[in-house]
């Protein structure tokens, strides 16, 4: 597909971004509308899933037809097949008429069906039915519909492992996998974070009448390195609530911090951790730094709090309340760090503030908090299971 076009479909559906894996999923999505196949399309919450069946539909035959997209896992389970292939009057307690389903009134057209990962198993039988032979039958009748619908399903599951677990069929997992889209995760694609953040700000600043903020060179290498556990969805929170609650509009990497829950810092220190070994730009070394220095004031404060309690002669319950709340890589409006502190930081590298230290202290802390469950330590440090068993090992945990 020439550039070209690949820009003019970005800006038909607000697609914001120039990844790799970003171009291939839109190609893919172009090349399949122009069949009748089912499309599965995957990747986590928040990273913009939404988008793709609007393609596969704006761009088949189908355009001038219906298009309907179904939230499954916002219906509850006892109505959602009279949702999906209607009801007869009767068919239960408020069924006071008879009502079409979704594969009814889309008929011609595109169904787009969100978290298919949570239907229930009888669902899953009807729809799997309606796959491959476009027959259904509507709750409560014994009379065989026929339909002509195009189904785009998308999932944040990890589909494999819920067939293994009894939660999903696995024909219809096939049946539903015959192309497959994967949207990348955030993390996945830094170069499209400051882009995304720019429009955000831009659009807020129109939205609400104001000057549109504005990051630092810091602070956007900080935003770049972030975890950003919720994706899309949850960069464009933060960048609402900044544009809303700060008054400066240049934002440092003290401010920034605030915005940024901690536990997902310390998945970002995980992925830093492992680039520098690999031999990371300067860039990402100093974000390092930044996140570093900011843990250490703050234990310095809590140093002084818990002096100051012993002073005041009341050393129990107070200290416990300000001590116990602490988790490390909790930042609280740290300030930004300067280069001298950067090259102090760089020379204490060599003692107590190694990389490998930091390290090994994040995976320690990491493992008692989950009382040494390896799979729950290797979830929150967004690595492997096999990285994390590696490195359990190197560093003798």
């Amino acid at each position: 597909m020439e550039q070209k076009d690949l820009q003019r479909i970005k800006q038909q559906f607000s697609i914001i971004g120039n990844s790799a894996q970003l171009n291939r999923g839109i190609e893919i999505a172009v090349q399949v509308a122009l069949t009748d196949l089912s499309v599965l399309i995957t990747g986590e919450s928040g990273v913009g899933k939404e988008h793709f069946p609007k393609i596969i539909h704006q761009y088949s035959p189908r355009k001038h037809g219906p298009y309907f997209a179904i939230n499954c896992g916002a219906i509850p389970e006892g109505t959602i097949d009279a949702e999906l292939f209607g009801h007869t009057k009767g068919a239960f307690t408020d069924a006071k008429s008879e009502r079409k389903g979704y594969f009814e009134i889309a008929d011609g057209g595109t169904l787009f069906l969100d978290e298919v990962g949570e239907l229930p198993l009888s669902t899953q039988a009807r729809l799997l039915r309606v796959l491959e032979t476009g027959e259904f039958i509507r709750v409560g009748d014994s009379k065989v519909q026929k339909t002509n619908v195009r189904v785009v399903a998308a999932t944040n599951l990890n589909i494999p492992r819920a067939i293994e677990e009894g939660r999903f069929r696995e024909d219809l997992y096939y049946r539903l996998n015959t192309i497959e889209i994967k949207v990348p995760a955030l993390r996945e694609r830094k170069e499209d974070i400051p882009l995304l953040f720019r429009k955000f700000v831009v659009d807020f600043a129109e939205k609400y009448r104001m000057p549109a903020i504005r990051l630092t060179e810091e602070a956007n290498e900080m935003l770049k390195s972030y975890y950003w556990q919720g994706n899309v969805r949850q960069l464009k929170n933060v960048a609402q609530q900044i544009s809303l609650i700060e008054e400066r509009r240049e934002i440092t990497p003290d401010i920034l911090a605030t915005y940024l829950p901690a536990h997902q810092m310390h998945k970002g220190l995980a992925l830093i951790g492992q680039q520098t070994h690999q031999g990371a730009p300067m860039e990402e070394m100093k974000v390092l730094y930044n996140v570093i220095g900011a843990m250490k004031r703050k234990i310095d404060m809590l140093e002084e709090q818990v002096e100051q309690l012993h002073n005041n002669q009341n050393p129990h319950a107070q200290m416990e309340d300000q001590i116990v709340d602490w988790q490390p890589g909790q930042l609280i409006a740290p300030t930004p760090i300067t280069e001298e502190e950067v090259a102090e930081v760089a020379v204490e590298e060599s003692t107590e503030l190694k990389l490998a230290d930091m390290e090994r202290y994040t995976i320690q802390k990491a493992l008692a908090k989950n009382n040494g469950n390896r799979k729950a330590t290797a979830v929150e440090l967004g690595l492997s299971e096999r990285t994390l068993y590696r490195k359990i090992k190197d560093y003798g945990l």
